[in-house]
């Protein structure tokens, strides 16, 4: 990491103590989530209930940018994620009771992921300001790298532990893991004043509510280049499917929840394979033009599960996805960063996140039908269709976009 210079947003202390945060709060959330999935089957043997709840853990999320995300700009940001943190401590604590319903325990996981779209948009909208230059660029992939193995060690080790000891404990690593993030973010981050409070500005609050939404929406919609990156940003949550099929897919190959955590940390170990290939050897000026291709593509190995590969093929197969998805998603999201004005920052960002959030749940609940309906490998087939054939809509959009807005120069032009 030193050799190719990402190693340099260490030198930052702000971003040592925010990317510490976001690793103790992403280990959590994976634990919960390999909890989540081995309680509802095991309950109710159904793969359709399975994706329903893993749905939740997404799906919210677009209830919640549309509605939340606007607070990053309306108070001090660093607030915004300690008081997001710790409310959901407490929410998911109350998961793990024994013998909760399972519509109890739904409902608790809605606002956990609601909550969790004022804090996303609060901590994408404080990047920018701790991480200047070109330190920002390097900041995200060294942070989607981190997350991408955080997230592979709390599936691995979720598989493990809810083995060994109960999905109600997991529940319980990850209210820890909130509290912790709520508290090092509070000795460590400077408290910003709101944005548009300065005492060299105006105070000005942004537009908030449905209306402030409504604004970002139509920048974005009317912006060719952010209109095409949101589009192919949020296709990836077709391939996002296999995760949420782990349990009823590893039911199918005989194997027990230990597996479970295998298959949900294959995408991750992709993604951090692709995140540092993709920043370490591929040119600045060739990664944008790649976007489109790689999106297309992320989807080929997904098609290959129609064939009933075995666990360790199917491993690999799931990993080289999570490759090249992390690849093209890691571009879209800094060339949109690149490309919002700094004015509503946390909005923009926060309701693109949530869309994507929101349309991963939307795509593994299409996955859970077509999983109950025939089985798990070919609902994992069909996602990884669905989203190549899609992106390829998206792709030549953003082609298009990139064209027009820098004639000429686009093969000259860095990384966005």
């Amino acid at each position: 990491m030193a050799g190719s210079g990402l190693g340099s947003v260490f030198r930052v202390p702000e971003f040592r103590i925010v990317w510490g945060a976001e690793l103790f709060s992403v280990v959590g959330d994976q634990l919960a989530r390999v909890a989540l999935a081995v309680l509802v089957y095991g309950r109710t043997g159904s793969a359709l209930w399975a994706t329903v709840t893993y749905a939740l853990t997404f799906l919210p999320a677009l209830l919640g940018g549309v509605l939340l995300s606007g607070l990053a700009d309306r108070y001090r940001r660093r607030e915004v994620m300690i008081v997001s943190d710790l409310a959901r401590a407490v929410l998911v604590a109350t998961m793990a009771i024994p013998g909760l319903p399972l519509w109890a325990l739904c409902g608790l996981l809605v606002a956990v992921v609601l909550l969790g779209s004022p804090h996303t948009a609060a901590q994408g909208a404080l990047y920018p300001e701790i991480l200047r230059g070109e330190l920002y660029e390097r900041g995200l992939a060294v942070r989607q790298i981190t997350s991408q193995t955080a997230q592979l060690v709390g599936f691995a080790s979720g598989g493990l532990l809810v083995a060994a000891v109960s999905p109600a404990g997991a529940l319980l690593g990850n209210a820890v893991s909130f509290a912790l993030s709520a508290l090092v973010v509070r000795l460590g981050v400077k408290d910003r004043p709101r944005p548009g409070s300065a005492a060299d500005a105006p105070a000005e609050a942004p537009v908030g509510g449905l209306r402030g939404v409504v604004a970002g929406l139509v920048e974005i919609a009317t912006d060719p280049r952010r209109r095409a990156l949101v589009a192919l940003a949020w296709l990836v949550g077709w391939y996002v499917v296999p995760e949420a099929l782990a349990a009823p897919y590893a039911d199918q190959l005989g194997a027990g929840p230990a597996v479970v955590g295998l298959l949900m940390a294959a995408d991750p170990l992709g993604s951090v394979l692709g995140a540092w290939l993709f920043v370490r050897f591929v040119p600045a000026a060739t990664r944008a033009r790649l976007v489109g291709v790689l999106a297309v593509a992320a989807g080929v190995p997904l098609v290959l599960c129609a064939f009933r590969p075995g666990l360790a093929l199917t491993l690999v197969l799931w990993g080289v996805s999570g490759m090249l998805s992390t690849a093209y998603l890691l571009q879209t999201q800094a060339g949109f960063v690149r490309a919002t004005p700094d004015a509503g920052r946390g909005r923009a960002i926060g309701v693109a996140a949530s869309g994507i959030i929101a349309s991963q749940g939307g795509a593994v609940l299409v996955g859970g039908l077509l999983a109950d309906a025939w089985d798990p490998a070919t609902a994992v087939a069909v996602a990884g269709a669905i989203g190549a054939v899609l992106s390829v809509g998206g792709a030549v959009a953003w082609h298009r976009a990139d064209v027009t807005a820098s004639p000429g120069t686009r093969r000259s032009t860095p990384a966005r």
